[in-house]
């Protein structure tokens, strides 16, 4: 069976020839670890592999594992929806937050930003594919959203996040994640992340600018979701 170690070598190793591929340094291709669901030994076992930043959907589930690997350097994504009543505690316990579609969440997440504690790192995410089921900002609403956003004083918006409909067509992975950065370079703001690609289709993403790929299955195996 493989070890998480194993899996981070080779989810590794798919990064760095995806951006050999693509012509890019593979350092400028962030592996963020999608942990939802899966116990702090398996973040304590990818930390020790080398990984050091960390991706929740689950804000109770995130705030127990932060709790009991507080003696790690770790760095916390908050990736999944964010409910009003939530943001508190997102904004206190995070460095990072990819699924922001509503200004009024920005604006919460601004306010309650503790002012010891660097801005939050946003991401905006977009609903490229139209899917009704995914959460995400329209392409037309995001120009206002992300000027909005760009102008809260707690909060320093790094750029895009989406997730487009699942396919294993390459050319429609191409298509979907060209359109994320085709959208982030329309917006004539200092953006520098775009937070694209799983596991089963981070070659595309990187090849379409990604710089976050945020990789579950593939390092911790299937998800559990008696756990979350």
């Amino acid at each position: 069976m493989s070890t998480i170690a194993d899996n981070v070598f080779r989810v590794s190793a798919r990064i760095h020839d995806a951006a050999q591929a693509a012509q890019r340094d593979a350092a400028s291709i962030g592996l963020l670890a999608v942990s939802k669901t899966k116990p702090a030994e398996a973040v304590r076992e990818a930390h020790a592999a080398g990984i050091r930043e960390f991706g929740e959907n689950y804000l109770q589930e995130a705030l127990e594992k932060q709790a009991q690997l507080q003696d790690l350097p770790l760095s916390w994504h908050f990736i999944g929806p964010i409910q009003s009543n939530k943001t508190r505690a997102i904004a206190e316990n995070f460095d990072w937050v990819h699924s922001v579609d509503r200004l009024k969440i920005a604006q919460r997440l601004s306010e309650q930003r503790p002012a010891n504690l660097a801005p939050l790192n946003i991401c905006i995410q977009v609903n490229v594919s139209g899917e009704a089921s995914k959460s995400g900002c329209t392409p037309a609403d995001l120009p206002a959203l992300a000027q909005a956003i760009a102008a809260l004083p707690h909060l320093k918006l790094r750029g895009l996040m989406a997730i487009p409909e699942p396919t294993e067509d390459r050319a429609a992975q191409d298509a979907a994640f060209a359109s994320v950065k085709t959208l982030q370079d329309s917006l004539n703001l200092p953006l520098d992340t775009l937070s694209m690609g799983m596991s089963h289709d981070l070659e595309s993403a990187i090849a379409q600018g990604a710089t976050w790929v945020r990789i579950g299955t593939a390092l911790f195996g299937a998800r559990d979701y008696g756990q979350a």
